[in-house]
């Protein structure tokens, strides 16, 4: 089964290699207002077949980069810095503090794909408000 996020006017349009186990909610001050369901992969894992009306945004100076439809406005994926490689959930350093990953990774927005069995995804709940 192909599984393929879309946004609401179809000019995004990505292709994700699999149904994903696991994925997060952040509470932070941006992803709360934008209610996406984040899954994770790694750089070329995505198909990227259509980004017509990509419109990047970031707050971090284009560390962590947010990705809309231009003509729908769907919050549909998003890169970042592999935050989780260096910190733990609760925003402690696994190793050096202040560390900046160099590897980035892909998030899709899961709330973009029609009809996806969520049964077998477990979520998790991230409290980006008071850890970064």
């Amino acid at each position: 089964m192909t599984l393929t996020a879309t946004c609401h006017c179809g000019a995004t349009r990505i292709t994700l290699p699999r149904l994903p186990t696991e994925a997060k909610t952040c509470n932070c001050s941006f992803c709360q207002r934008t209610g996406a369901v984040w899954a994770y992969f790694s750089e070329g894992e995505l198909d990227f077949g259509s980004l017509e009306a990509d419109k990047p945004y970031s707050a971090s100076g284009g560390l962590n980069q947010h990705h809309f439809c231009s003509n729908c406005g769907i919050h549909t994926w998003g890169s970042s810095p592999d935050w989780s490689s260096a910190y733990n959930a609760d925003g402690s350093p696994k190793g050096d503090p202040g560390v900046v990953p160099t590897t980035r990774i892909y998030a899709v927005n899961l709330n973009t794909i029609d009809d996806i069995d969520w049964s077998g995804i477990r979520i998790e709940k991230m409290d980006g408000r008071n850890n970064w």
